[in-house]
């Protein structure tokens, strides 16, 4: 593993540094992988010449929060209010545009390094107990690439604190197929339910999939501007698979085990660079999770709770 410093010596005028912090590079056969240091995020995967993930310049923040991992909820909560015990809870509106709490604590977060190893890397940061939420917990991430040459990601949060912590986990990976234009790959999600949102983005009932936001059967990305969470998800052997593939019949699957029952769906117009892009986002429940309950979990003092999922190539 290559570890790059973002803090070069006062003699190393000129050496790059990087505005996402250390840079973590895992190699395998021809799979490389790049973790950073803010988020612990994942920067890019590929398999030789072919990316995989989207990625961004040494000087820039993830756009559009890509590859970050989110805790201690994803996605939205709505006007940054919920209840404990009774008592309003006010989190910081992160989201101005939506009036919202957006991607959890941790999205401006350095974690620091737990352990490494010749094929993966760990990282950890504490959320500790604030205004919006009260608790003492840890975010855990450790990536790795398998002997298949398959990237796997397993996000654990453990409660240090004295009392049950809410939770919701999840991830924020862009995927792509090389130099693919993503108007011309195809999206296949197996989910038979949306959840149905307001303006804000926050869901508000549950409909059977239609139209544009039907992946089950395969549907070119072309046009489509997406923003939906979906579950019902068709798990086999443990995981539900979704797959963005080009005419060649190379493809790029994102995977997620039980723990992640929901998947949100991002297509957009807007990643700097490209004409569009394509999100995949696993996560173990939807917006506004800790009003609504849904997909909310509480964490006692002293457990542990892991998300898996990954990302795997065939080249066709």
């Amino acid at each position: 593993m290559k570890i790059t410093s973002n803090t070069p010596a006062p003699s190393d005028r000129g050496v790059q540094s990087y505005a996402t912090g250390c840079q973590y590079e895992l190699r395998r056969g021809d799979a490389v992988a790049v973790v950073t240091e803010l988020a612990a995020g994942l920067r890019e995967f590929r398999r030789g010449a072919v990316l995989l993930t989207e990625t961004y310049a040494d000087h820039e923040i993830p756009p559009g929060a890509a590859g970050i991992t989110l805790a201690p909820w994803a996605n939205r909560i709505e006007g940054g209010t919920w209840q404990l015990d009774g008592k309003e809870q006010q989190l910081d509106i992160t989201e101005v545009s939506r009036n919202n709490a957006s991607h959890g604590l941790l999205r401006n977060a350095g974690y620091a390094l737990v352990d490494e190893s010749e094929h993966s890397v760990t990282l950890e940061a504490a959320i500790f107990p604030q205004h919006g939420y009260p608790f003492l917990v840890r975010h855990q991430v450790r990536y790795g690439i398998n002997e298949g040459l398959g990237l796997e990601v397993r996000q654990t949060l453990l409660n240090d604190g004295g009392a049950p912590a809410p939770f919701v986990l999840g991830a924020h990976p862009y995927l792509r197929v090389g130099d693919t234009p993503a108007e011309d790959l195809v999206l296949t999600v197996g989910a038979d339910t949306q959840l149905v949102a307001d303006e804000r983005k926050i869901p508000r009932s549950h409909a059977p999939v239609s139209g544009d936001v039907d992946f089950r059967d395969g549907r070119t990305v072309g046009t489509l501007d997406v923003d939906v969470a979906l579950t019902g998800l068709d798990f086999r052997d443990g995981r539900a698979r979704h797959v963005l593939a080009d005419p060649q019949g190379r493809a790029v699957t994102l995977w997620q085990d039980t723990s992640c029952g929901y998947v949100h769906v991002f297509i957009t117009p807007t990643y700097p660079g490209r004409t569009r892009a394509v999100a995949l986002e696993p996560m173990t429940g939807p917006a506004n999770a800790f009003n609504s309950g849904e997909g909310l979990r509480w964490l006692q003092p002293g457990e542990s709770f892991t998300m898996e999922w990954g990302i795997d190539y065939t080249a066709g």
